[in-house]
């Protein structure tokens, strides 16, 4: 689906940004704008799916990103990152959470957005962020939030604590991917795929 010797180096940096989990990348080489962080942090929800965010994020101290996608549904080789794993393991949860009554404005929607993963628990995300539901619906803005990754909570997105009980298993330590660049495209563009 994505052929870089047949399109134009703006064709392949669209492919890249609208890429949600930053499975695919660019570097430009030809004095062109780099990638930048959005105005406004997001989460996502999607449905039946992980969780995309779209930020100046740090996810359990690997390398700056802006774009990431971090599994809900528990059953990831490669937690904190979604691997797909929602679709073989019949993960179901709404993409489409209720508005929490806590939606005062954020005194900045920017910056630096980190996912801690906790052990055994939840992602704690600190930082600006707007929750977005996977139609782009407000469903809460925050600074701190708890959201579940073992699948389990009767509160999806968030965590109700339930992990405890479902004896949900996983390190704070995220899988370790490997981001050296694979190829160069066009003399002007890097494609540096991650691992599925």
């Amino acid at each position: 689906w994505i052929d870089p010797d047949a399109a134009g180096v703006e064709d392949l940096i669209a492919v890249a940004r609208a890429c949600p989990s930053g499975a695919i990348t660019y570097e430009r080489h030809d004095g062109g704008a780099a990638e930048a962080a959005p105005e406004v942090n997001t989460v996502r929800v999607r449905e039946n799916g992980p969780l995309a965010v779209h930020a100046a994020l740090q996810v359990a101290g690997q390398p700056a990103c802006h774009r990431a996608t971090l599994c809900r549904c528990g059953h990831s080789a490669s937690k904190p990152f979604c691997d797909g794993a929602h679709a073989t393991h019949g993960f179901t949860a709404t993409g489409e959470p209720p508005t929490t009554a806590e939606t005062d404005p954020l005194a900045a929607r920017d910056g630096v957005l980190t996912v801690t993963p906790a052990p055994n628990g939840p992602l704690l995300v600190t930082g600006n962020c707007e929750l977005l539901s996977g139609t782009g619906r407000l469903v809460k803005r925050a600074d701190k939030l708890a959201l579940c990754r073992c699948g389990a909570s009767q509160n999806k997105p968030f965590c109700d604590g339930t992990h405890s009980a479902a004896a949900f298993r996983a390190s704070g330590e995220p899988a370790t991917i490997d981001t050296a660049p694979l190829a160069e495209r066009g003399g002007a563009l890097e494609i540096t795929p991650l691992p599925d």
